[in-house]
């Protein structure tokens, strides 16, 4: 295992991410640590202000003392717009290199973008999509189909930038001032040719600091039951009410607004404006935010490196396997577990006559229902169950992940305190439905896992034949499957219960 930490010197913010980078192509995150730098505030000749240069180098400081109680092996250090444009660049980097001893890269726009790209298209299951990354000296845009990027346009405008070309102006309030700069936003749109062009089936992709506190601020005043970020889908006329309510508030107003970091507070609206511009000037009605950009377009570009070539085909099976090997569980036991569950929920059908997409929900309930054992033994169901909820798992949507735990908690108890999972249907991401098709696929994921109760995959395929009251499943086998068919017996009461059918195994 090796150690990464990838500082991210930005416009606005400062980041360091500090990744375990694990066999097999995995990485997952180990710590992270931000700190507002501002290097986005240059003087009048596009240098960088030396106050800023102290601070980014001070900030550096701390993020290698970071490094050092970590211990990683490797510092991956880049730096994009305000360093970028800075008439000062080479001065600037050598003061940081000869204070601190981290060298730093500076992206170009191709290469910014094309990290951006790789962080999103690499962890979100979305075949066409409008990438909006508003940063604090730029924002960008990619398009995309079918993992192959179509265009791409940076605008030299940040939330930083913006700030500083309109909320100090003299007789302008709060409000006037935004409607300032969405219509200059506005203006900048039109000299992308191609947006007006996109299909009507693409789905906008939020990135950046400003989608995530956007995602977070809508989550509290929604009461939106998970604490999760990443594939937020966030409905416009949220967006737009948020807007109309702070964009006249002074800066010791928006401090308060919770889900708002102290450090974004003064350029929080500036961004915002640029978004009710750009969604004024479009025709979405939702909004999906994604967790994932440079930091981790370097990191799968690192860790994984055939993504350099080619984006990662299954985004969520790659996930399920970072989880898997992240929390030491087996690997091919899982995968094999779901094999069987796939085999089981097309012989039965027939009898629970379910679309096609809770395979995808089966299928993390499947990889994931051991981690909870990771943790620990007793109450794994529970462990389960929580860690499936928060495991920020990629291309799966928020829906499946709440039916995938639930699966997990149904399966691995006698019963479940159904109380404790309705305000995810009092909010309408799960339906009454769902609830009654987990209880089936539960004992699916039940019989799957009992099937291969030796972890050694002896039972290979299975072969279902409804018969009036009763299943005769019949096994192919590669060895000996008197434990698998011990335990399997265990689970023909939960199967006649649920299924109405008598279970008989050959």
């Amino acid at each position: 295992m090796e150690r990464v930490g990838v500082i991210d010197l930005g416009s606005n913010t400062a980041r360091l991410v500090i990744f375990d980078v694990l066999d097999g192509g995995y990485f997952v995150t180990v710590d992270e640590t931000r700190e507002g730098v501002r290097l986005g505030e240059t003087e009048e000749d596009g240098s960088l202000k030396a106050t800023r240069v102290l601070q980014a180098i001070n900030t550096v400081k701390t993020f290698k003392k970071i490094c050092a109680i970590y211990k990683v092996d490797n510092i991956q250090a880049v730096a994009t717009a305000a360093v970028r444009r800075a008439r000062n660049q080479r001065t600037f980097l050598n003061e940081m290199y000869t204070a601190t001893g981290v060298r730093f890269r500076v992206l170009s726009q191709e290469e910014e973008v094309g990290y951006i790209y790789q962080g999103v298209i690499n962890s979100m299951d979305i075949p066409k999509g409008l990438i909006m990354e508003i940063g604090g000296g730029s924002t960008k845009f990619v398009y995309y189909n079918r993992r192959n990027i179509l265009e791409t346009a940076v605008l030299p405008v940040g939330a930083v930038t913006l700030t500083e070309m309109f909320c100090h102006q003299e007789g302008k309030n709060p409000e006037e001032c935004s409607v300032d700069m969405e219509e200059y936003f506005k203006g900048l749109l039109q000299s992308i040719d191609w947006l007006k062009e996109i299909d009507p089936d693409t789905q906008l992709i939020g990135l950046g600091g400003t989608f995530r506190n956007l995602s977070r601020i809508i989550r509290k005043i929604t009461k939106y039951p998970l604490d999760m970020t990443h594939n937020h889908v966030i409905n416009v006329s949220d967006i737009y009410g948020l807007y109309d309510n702070i964009k006249g508030l002074d800066v010791s107003q928006r401090q308060k607004i919770k889900g708002l970091s102290m450090v974004r507070a003064d350029v929080f609206p500036s961004a915002l404006s640029a978004i009710k511009g750009f969604l004024d000037y479009m025709d979405f009605d939702k909004v999906t935010t994604c967790c994932t950009g440079l930091r981790e377009g370097i990191m799968f570009n690192y860790a994984v490196p055939g993504t350099l070539e080619k984006p990662i085909t299954d985004v969520l099976g790659h996930s399920l396997l970072t989880s898997v090997a992240h929390l030491n569980c087996d690997p091919a036991h899982a995968e094999h577990v779901f094999n069987l569950s796939m085999q089981l929920f097309k012989q039965l059908r027939v009898l629970h006559k379910f679309p096609r997409a809770y395979l995808k929900v089966l299928r993390v309930a499947a990889m994931l229902c051991d981690t909870g054992k990771s943790i620990k033994f007793y109450n794994n169901a529970k462990h389960t169950a929580y860690y499936i909820l928060n495991s920020n798992t990629y291309g799966i949507s928020h829906k499946d992940l709440v039916m995938a735990a639930l699966i997990t908690d149904y399966y691995n108890k006698e019963d479940s305190n159904w109380n404790s999972w309705k305000k995810y249907s009092d909010y309408n991401i799960i339906s009454e439905e769902d609830v009654a098709a987990v209880k089936k696929l539960a004992v699916i994921l039940k019989l799957a896992q009992a099937l291969d109760a030796s972890h050694a995959g002896v039972i290979t395929e299975l072969n279902c034949d409804v018969l009036g009251d009763s299943v005769i499943m019949k096994t192919e086998l590669n060895g000996d499957a008197s434990l698998e068919k011990k335990c399997a017996d265990d689970v023909v009461l939960d199967f006649r219960r649920v299924y109405r059918k008598n279970l008989e195994i050959i």
